[in-house]
């Protein structure tokens, strides 16, 4: 089932409000606002970047610099581990595109990954003695959002 926003436009001192339909469901969140299914993935996204053509020599010296033996041309193995390659280029191209200059100087992006059973305390209350913007307010400051939920922009930019 489509969910409907409602928009409210005030003209000539009479409000009409119109309805129009999302092109995706409602999500269903948990207690703490988390969606239970996932709302995107990194292949959906890359699916939007044009996909590189890696030539037979850039493939063949591929496999000379990392000591390997490539499968021979025209089978079905040269052909499937070319393509996971080109895959490969992909993901790299993509997160090439990725803009930085939020970062002051020369500091690098937090990329920490948690450890395995380990992760954000859900349940911990970071109200007690932090003044800054929490909840549903955080997402006044987001660039695009859509009915309560933070948009993700998956056009091809290439």
């Amino acid at each position: 089932m489509l969910a409907t926003s409602l928009c409210r436009f005030r003209y000539c001192g009479r409000t009409t409000i119109l309805k129009r339909p999302l092109t995706k469901a409602a999500v269903e969140t948990d207690a703490y606002g988390i969606p239970l299914n996932p709302t995107w993935s990194v292949n959906e996204l890359l699916s939007s970047y044009p996909m590189p053509i890696l030539s037979s020599t850039t493939f063949r010296r591929l496999h000379e610099l990392s000591a390997l033996i490539p499968p021979a041309k025209g089978t079905r193995e040269f052909d499937e581990m070319k393509r996971e390659l080109e895959e490969l280029v992909r993901l790299v191209e993509a997160v090439k595109l990725v803009k930085l200059e939020d970062c002051p100087g020369n500091a690098i992006a937090d990329g920490r990954i948690w450890a395995e059973g380990k992760g954000i305390p859900l349940d911990y209350d970071s109200s007690e003695g932090d003044d800054g913007v929490q909840g549903r307010d955080l997402l006044s400051l987001a660039s695009r959002t859509l009915d309560g939920m933070y948009v993700v922009e998956a056009n091809s930019r290439g």
